[in-house]
C-alpha cells in the first residue's frame, strides 16, 4: 500500500493544554513518521505520513487520548507522502 500524507489544522481550545506531547505520545502507537507544531493564530498543524489506514487510526487515536473535548474544528487534507520525515516529532 502506497504511503500518503495526512495533513490536520486543529483548531479549539489546543495550546497551552499538552496537546502536541499527547499526539507525540499517541504516534509511539503507531507506523507514523510527522511533525507537530502551535501556529500563530492558535491552531495546531500536524503533519504525518505512513500507511492511509495507519494514519486514520492514528488520527482517532489523537482524539480517544483525551484531546477529543478539546478540539472545535479539524481541517484534514490528504496528498502524496514526501518521504521527508524520520520519526515523530515536536516542532517550533
Amino acid at each position: 500500500m502506497p504511503r500518503v500524507r495526512l495533513h490536520v489544522f486543529y483548531a479549539g481550545r489546543v495550546q497551552g493544554v499538552g496537546f502536541r506531547y499527547a499526539a507525540k505520545q499517541t504516534a509511539v502507537g503507531y507506523e507514523v513518521t510527522g511533525t507537530v507544531r502551535n501556529l500563530p493564530d492558535g491552531r495546531v498543524e500536524l503533519v504525518a505520513e505512513g500507511d492511509q489506514t495507519e494514519l486514520e487510526a492514528f488520527q482517532e487515536g489523537i482524539r480517544e487520548a483525551g484531546l477529543r473535548g478539546l478540539i472545535r474544528n479539524e481541517q484534514a487534507l490528504w496528498s502524496e507522502a514526501s518521504g521527508e520525515f524520520r520519526g515523530f516529532e515536536i516542532v517550533r
